[in-house]
């Protein structure tokens, strides 16, 4: 056992000894304290864990209180007490105590043996009243602290919240595609919905309760303002919140492989002069099951019309149940109107791609004429093709799509594969979408001068005119020789017409082979030349040490 060391020891015997009685003692809680304690220790105390508290029985103070690990050795107690003598809560001066009072023997027996000849007292009692006061009226608190959610509305959120996930509208809708919902009667209004996930990062919906707070927010993340500024803005919305998450944290596993039975839907409030909560109460919660019960049926029933990205004008009007628990009075059904915004969705989208660079229009220069930050390192690629009446399957099912005039001839329409991961695959198509689609798909020759290597590189050519590189190969190599070869002549007999298809299942039987179902965009694109790249031969640039 450590004992205090001489400078210690010397300080404490300097202070005044007063004239009381403290008590202290050790306990478990199963509930994070019901107050905000500056005298907490560092533990993260949200599961609770053991609360060491050292009071002025004479004086009815608490004089110091910690929060440690069930793990954390008695030196802990010891800790607390010298706080409780050197630097006690205020208003309690510093001192050393008469007696001390405690109900464990353990922790007797070892505060004897610290405390020796510092002349304090300490003794066994079998009751501390003073504390057993203050613990009870921490667990009155406990007991009255509100529930995460409404008791008579769990089951009916879980079950619209599930009922969402597996329709799974991120596939078809992004961030800027908002739907409103219109609820009448009950004073709810009109809600707008934004859905999270296409990215394959962060799945869930926000139910906004206005506009005004949708484009604010939205103006304010892409004027990329300092990050206090962005968690204002982030706390400045007001909208409910609907997010999935796993049941294991694992930041390599895309939510949408798991099964139902694996995610967990949190449910929450954000308003500017609340902040953010975790906590849905009544009405709240009655508005969030008829707002994703109505959201479910409009999107089940309209997705085909959703896919490759397309937004038209629509809407449906719903007589959705009304959940019936506590003491609730009202109708037994409720009024929606739910409807695309697709003018709003293309204000939103421009307000994205239009947002100003960060660089001075000078520095357009310094960006480099072929990026090769489009594919995911580990990335599977191949030239192939699609047969023709796969392709029409394929350009139905995709969850993005952009079209061209194809001639159909040949076996197929010549096509590069690109297959990685879920969220990267997305994360690609993001990026083609912003540079406004691919335009022509061509290879391009380069050369390391150093090593003597020809290679023939391929390249997409994207709306703005970015260049990005999809693949570096060997000149010589007979594999992609014979694939090179193919793919012209398939090229000439779709007379110029080709495509990039980018798939998702990178591990597994899925790799190299993808299935319909792992086909996330399909980009019909013409063929280029090197003379329409207009690149010259690259020249592979030796780096500096």
């Amino acid at each position: 056992m450590a004992g205090l060391n001489r400078s210690t020891f010397r300080r404490l015997q300097q202070l005044q000894q007063i004239p009381s009685v403290w008590e202290g003692d050790r306990r478990p809680m199963s509930e994070p304290l019901p107050i905000g304690s500056s005298a907490l220790s560092d533990y993260d105390s949200e599961n609770g864990g053991d609360c060491i508290m050292w009071v002025d029985g004479s004086q009815g103070i608490v004089r110091s209180m910690d929060v440690v690990s069930p793990d954390t050795g008695p030196e802990a107690v010891v800790r607390t007490l010298l706080r409780a003598m050197e630097h006690p809560h205020s208003p309690a001066l510093p001192g050393r105590p008469q007696k001390i009072v405690v109900k464990d023997r353990e922790i007797q027996f070892f505060l004897r043996g610290v405390l020796q000849d510092l002349g304090i007292s300490i003794e066994y009692v079998p009751d501390l009243p003073l504390i057993d006061e203050l613990f009870r009226g921490f667990q009155d608190v406990v007991d009255r602290k509100p529930p995460l959610l409404p008791p008579q509305y769990v089951e009916s959120l879980e079950e619209k919240a599930y009922q969402v996930w597996q329709a799974g509208p991120w596939e078809c809708l992004a961030d800027h595609q908002i739907i409103s919902i219109e609820l009448e009667g009950l004073d709810m209004g009109t809600l707008y919905a934004c859905v999270m996930g296409m990215l394959g990062l962060d799945y869930g919906i926000l139910l906004y309760r206005s506009l005004e707070s949708l484009t604010q927010f939205r103006k304010r993340v892409i004027a990329n303002e300092s990050p206090e500024r962005l968690e204002e803005a982030f706390l400045s919305q007001d909208c409910l919140f609907i997010t999935f998450e796993g049941a294991e944290e694992d930041d390599d596993i895309d939510l949408s492989d798991l099964p139902p039975s694996e995610i967990k839907p949190t449910f929450g409030n954000l308003h500017p002069l609340e902040g953010m909560r975790a906590i849905l109460y009544d009405e709240e919660a009655l508005l969030t099951i008829l707002a994703l019960d109505a959201f479910a049926r409009f999107f089940r029933s309209v997705r085909r019309k959703l896919t490759g990205g397309k937004f038209p004008n629509l809407s449906q009007r719903y007589q959705i149940p009304v959940p019936q628990g506590g003491d609730r009075q009202g109708p037994d059904t409720v009024a929606v109107t739910v409807s695309t915004m697709p003018e709003i969705a293309a204000k939103l989208f421009e307000m994205s791609v239009s947002a100003p660079d960060d660089e001075d229009d000078e520095d357009d220069d310094d960006e480099p004429l072929l990026r090769d930050d489009l594919v995911p390192p580990n990335s599977f690629l191949s030239l192939g093709v699609v047969p023709w009446e796969v392709l029409k399957d394929l350009e139905a099912s995709a969850s993005y799509y952009q079209s061209a005039q194809v001639h159909a001839s040949g076996d197929g329409l010549p096509i590069i594969l690109i297959q990685t991961s879920r969220p990267k695959a997305k994360a690609m198509i993001e990026t083609l979408k912003e540079a406004g689609g691919v335009t022509g798909i061509g290879f391009n020759p380069g050369e390391d001068p150093l090593g003597g290597n020809r290679f023939d590189l391929g390249i997409l050519k994207a709306e703005n005119g970015e260049l990005f590189l999809f693949g570096e190969f060997m000149e010589d190599d007979p594999v992609h020789v014979a694939a090179r070869k193919k793919w012209d002549g398939r090229c000439k007999k779709t007379k110029g017409y080709c495509g990039l298809v980018i798939a998702m299942g990178l591990t597994g039987a899925s790799r190299g082979n993808p299935q319909k179902k792992d086909m996330l965009a399909l980009f019909e694109v013409r063929s280029l030349s090197p003379k329409d790249i207009n690149l010259g031969t690259l020249q592979l640039m030796p780096m500096p040490f």
